[in-house]
């Protein structure tokens, strides 16, 4: 099959659609599948040379984030995609380029899938300027209208399927669950000595013994990281062995970075700013505990990674998390910001806990395999194909899905 990817992320942007993104063309080519990916030109050591990326004009988004918008020339477009002869387009994301991969569709005749990464009508506020000025009405409208033109749709999770399936939104449109994975040999390809973590540590402020904290992510108010901190503003306060790792950029960070001015004097909670998506596992690895107080994810890809890294998971309890975080078991899912603080004390003074849920998560990794990931991808890919311009049954490539 030849296939077009679809994408308003792209490195040095760390994010899980980029993770989804360029995993997914890597495995796909690696198949044998001819691949093109459509995304947004960055910065000068992410152009590409590879004549199958296409990369469009764009700017800068600005407002605290590495984030950039395309501006695609759509006749362009449209030749690459008709020159190159493909079979679907797969679409991952709701802006620019996502509109340039529907008129891709519609001009070329050609069948378009998207992945939905995001609750868009409930977290907009957050992502969007001046989100104020718009009414969630019309959010709901405008996500309704640009679903409806793709003949499927893959959810990352039972959370995001629902999503879609509400009566607001399209309880008729034909959607898929298939869970994020990762490329556990790509990710761990690069372990770090017990020399190597302790000269990060080192560098960070952090002694041998002390437990350490990682929050990973976009630092952002739709993650939660102003509640976060406050909770970990508290544990650092009670426990003198814990420090805290902010890890990562975004529009909430020299805000929470203000609100921790004392702690950061006392060295102990810790901002490191934006880090390069090669660095980040050194992060995961020199940690002790994993956390995030976020109600916004749909299937978090930086969990499945704290969980390669055999790390115990503290979240706020989120549909999102259920298939891969076990109460008492890998971590914890917690009802409240109060009970998050408290199962988190309870592990940094546990350290035998730690290391079975540590084990228990990268047990818990199997289950999203990047070989079961495909099959089912690919599989999807077919069925759409096969059914075009016809829509497919989603209730009967569910079923075959779980068979997989």
């Amino acid at each position: 099959m030849t296939i077009a990817l679809f994408s308003d992320s792209y490195f040095p942007t760390k994010s899980g659609v980029v993770t989804v993104v360029v995993q997914l063309r890597e495995q796909l080519i690696k198949l044998g599948h001819k691949v093109l990916l459509v995304t947004v030109e960055t910065t000068e050591d992410y152009n590409s040379n590879d004549p199958l990326v296409y990369q469009v004009k764009s700017k800068p988004l600005g407002l605290g984030t590495d984030q950039f918008i395309g501006i695609p020339f759509l006749p362009h477009l449209v030749k690459f995609i008709k020159e190159n002869n493909v079979d679907l387009i797969h679409c991952h994301t709701e802006f620019g380029i996502g509109a340039a991969a529907i008129y891709c569709s519609k001009r070329l005749h050609i069948p378009a899938i998207c992945t939905t990464h995001t609750m868009w009508t409930e977290f907009y506020k957050y992502y969007i300027p001046f989100a104020k000025l718009i009414s969630p009405r019309f959010v709901t409208k405008f996500m309704k209208t640009f679903y409806k033109r793709f003949n499927a749709l893959i959810a990352v999770s039972t959370k995001a399927r629902n999503y879609t399936k509400n009566k607001k939104m399209l309880p008729k449109m034909p959607s898929v669950v298939i869970p994020n994975a990762i490329d556990s040999t790509k990710f761990a390809q690069t372990h770090l000595t017990t020399r190597e973590k302790q000269k990060i540590r080192k560098q960070y402020g952090i002694k041998s013994k002390d437990v350490v904290l990682l929050f990973l992510g976009r630092i952002a108010e739709e993650k939660r990281v102003f509640e976060l901190l406050k909770i970990c503003k508290q544990i650092v306060k009670q426990c003198d062995n814990c420090k805290v790792l902010f890890v990562g950029n975004g529009p909430a960070y020299n805000s929470l970075m203000n609100m921790s001015s004392k702690e950061i004097g006392e060295g102990k909670i810790i901002f490191t700013g934006f880090v390069e998506w090669q660095k980040v596992h050194n992060f995961y690895e020199m940690a002790d505990i994993f956390i995030t107080a976020s109600l916004s994810e749909m299937h978090s890809m930086t969990i499945l990674e704290a969980q390669l890294s055999s790390l115990p998971i503290v979240v706020r309890d989120d549909e999102s998390y259920y298939d891969c975080i076990f109460n008492d078991q890998n971590g914890f899912l917690c009802k409240t910001d109060e009970e998050m603080q408290e199962k988190i004390i309870k592990l940094i003074y546990d350290e035998n806990k730690r290391k079975v849920f540590g084990a228990k998560s990268l047990e818990i990794t199997k289950n999203f395999t990047i070989e079961n990931y495909m099959k089912k991808t690919l599989y999807v890919y077919e069925q759409v194909i096969k059914k075009y311009p016809a829509k497919i049954n989603d209730i009967q490539i569910m079923k075959e899905l779980e068979k997989l």
